[in-house]
């Protein structure tokens, strides 16, 4: 199948149209996305904690220190939202009503996993150090066994999951196109900045190419 099946949780009922279930979508936002929220309750209180990640397939992994409360509790298979959104533009109307932002967001609900396979743990950790700089694995020295005992991976299936876009100009009330109030959109966009050396770098070592940094090419504003 080329779409996740919504569900109760997952269809979006406020402005429906804005929904999406095809994966070609859902995974352009989370490959473009660098940071994921996580959702989740501890004895009752709810937490939203701000993490690195990275799709593997149908899959999404997340990592941390060992003693991260957060890994711990999910590790025991409690429920879980995670959440990225990239925003594209504010876009500006002729009321106060009808401002709003050019975005795409993806929420995945499910029960995490502890990965506890050596061998998937260390793929997880590839796959999320070259989710953020492409290739970065290939340069780096591997984590030891310490490192690896000190880190948590886990995994969630993407399996409950859709996403929620605008596109597009200020939708204005008829009327208030007569104002003298400018209207349209103004596209957001990140820059990647010179990379600035910890003054330990060695002579033959090489800056990385800004290129490297750069996202998927975005859906128009």
């Amino acid at each position: 199948m080329n779409t996740y099946a919504p569900t109760d949780r997952t269809k979006v009922r406020r402005l429906a149209k804005r929904g999406a279930y095809d994966k070609a979508v859902v995974h352009s936002i989370l490959d473009e996305g660098l940071i994921c929220h996580v959702g989740f309750a501890v004895e009752g209180q709810p937490y939203v904690i701000p993490t690195l990640y990275a799709r593997d397939g149908e899959r999404l992994y997340v990592h941390g220190s060992a003693v991260s409360r957060m890994l711990k509790t999910l590790a025991e298979g409690v429920d879980v939202c995670i959440t990225v959104t990239l925003v594209d533009a504010f876009v500006l109307a002729r009321s106060a009503f009808h401002h709003s932002m050019n975005y795409r967001s993806v929420v995945v609900l499910g029960r995490a996993q502890l990965v506890t396979d050596d061998a998937e743990r260390m793929n997880a950790l590839r796959t999320i150090t070259n989710h953020i700089v492409p290739n970065r694995w290939e340069e780096v020295r591997e984590p030891n066994e310490l490192e690896m005992r000190q880190t948590s991976v886990l995994t969630l299936p993407l399996e409950e999951v859709s996403a929620k876009i605008r596109i597009g100009e200020p939708k204005d009330d008829e009327e208030d196109y007569a104002l003298p109030v400018w209207g349209g959109i103004v596209p957001i966009s990140t820059q990647v900045g010179r990379p600035i050396d910890d003054g330990r770098v060695r002579a033959e070592a090489r800056a990385p190419d800004l290129s490297r940094f750069e996202r998927k090419a975005k859906t128009p504003a």
